[in-house]
């Protein structure tokens, strides 16, 4: 199965969290949490639609600045997700600068955000350069299950997770149903590929009928051809529907009962599962009293949500060299990490 979705720690195991998703055949990325991004290439962070902040401490969030800079005078819609409070912060953030010269921009910003709050619902605001940033605020929506985002090809939700009594949220990206193009098949039937496979995809995803009809339109050696085919049949002939990918991401968050729950089913069956993984065991006390997971407790959640891989990250700076070590002790709780082949 070839991934939609290619992930990368901005900051490596050590630096500010920032997890870049890059979509393998799109012109687009999400990120989750928003640390420094300066190792980022501007046409990189110029491809970000959405990002999903687990809590607003300066290592999650102080790449803002740097995202908004390179956004203002494009013409961009930026999503921006968190915890309770993260509308304030967001607007504190944009007010802070002087927006006199924008109106010389042709072109609009538009920055929708929204905060998960404990009503199980989104709550909403819209700040667009045209207005110079002012807050406009939207209405509420609900978030059943901590939906986030919801698409034809995927689904963000997050859990909020206690971090020494504020909430950081956990994240999951899931992908729905991946399909794979029989190439073979494809040949047998005498279709080409093209453009016309994406409409398909899409219809499929869509749960469209199965008598619905397909033009398909090519051009080759011999000329300009069409043919219409049912939606049933290519998705049974060209088509093969297997389980999405699913990544999840946690920082950030204490090791007691409610906690580990919440992550355990987050994280249940994650392809990757990026979690924070500060302290050795042997700090065991330290990691309790800021509200952060050991080694140990990192692997251990990772083994009880039957995650395929466990990466950790989120390394403390006083463990500064012992990376190895930190990588050692999350496997041993993890088990042998092997759930089945990529």
């Amino acid at each position: 199965m070839r991934p939609q979705f290619h992930t990368h720690l901005v900051n490596g195991t050590s630096g500010d969290p920032v997890l870049y998703v890059d979509f393998q055949f799109q012109r687009r990325a999400l990120l989750f949490d928003l640390g420094e991004i300066g190792m980022l290439p501007a046409r990189r962070v110029l491809r970000i639609t959405d990002v999903f902040v687990s809590h607003t401490h300066m290592d999650h969030f102080i790449g803002f600045d740097s995202l908004l800079r390179l956004m203002v005078g494009r013409s961009k819609h930026l999503r921006l997700y968190g915890p309770p409070g993260f509308l304030d912060r967001v607007a504190h953030r944009v007010l802070g600068y002087t927006w006199n010269l924008v109106q010389n921009f042709p072109v609009e910003l538009v920055i929708d955000a929204a905060e998960l709050r404990a009503d199980g619902r989104l709550h909403r605001a819209r700040f667009r350069s045209a207005r110079h940033f002012e807050r406009e605020p939207r209405d509420p929506v609900e978030a059943p299950g901590g939906g986030l985002r919801d698409e034809e090809e995927f689904r963000v939700r997050a859990a909020p997770l206690d971090h020494n009594g504020i909430v950081s949220l956990g994240f999951a990206l899931e992908e729905k149903a991946h399909l794979n193009v029989w190439k073979d098949r494809l040949d047998d039937l005498g279709l080409p590929t093209g453009p016309w496979l994406t409409e398909l995809k899409q219809r499929v995803r869509r749960g469209d009928r199965d008598d619905t009809p397909l033009t398909i339109r090519w051009r080759d050696g011999k000329g300009q051809h069409e043919r219409v085919e049912t939606l049933g049949r290519l998705r049974r002939e060209v088509l093969r529907e297997v389980p999405g990918q699913t990544i999840a991401f946690v920082v950030d968050a204490a090791f007691h009962g409610p906690n580990r729950r919440a992550i355990v089913d987050l994280a249940r069956y994650a392809d990757h599962f990026y979690v924070e993984a500060p302290f050795l065991n042997e700090a065991a006390e330290r990691a309790a009293a800021t509200g952060h997971l050991t080694t140990g407790q990192a692997g251990w959640l990772a083994r009880e949500a039957g995650a395929r891989r466990v990466i950790p990250c989120h390394f403390s700076s006083r463990h500064a060299g012992q990376e190895a070590a930190i990588e050692e002790q999350v496997q041993a709780a993890f088990g042998d990490g092997d759930r089945g082949e990529d």
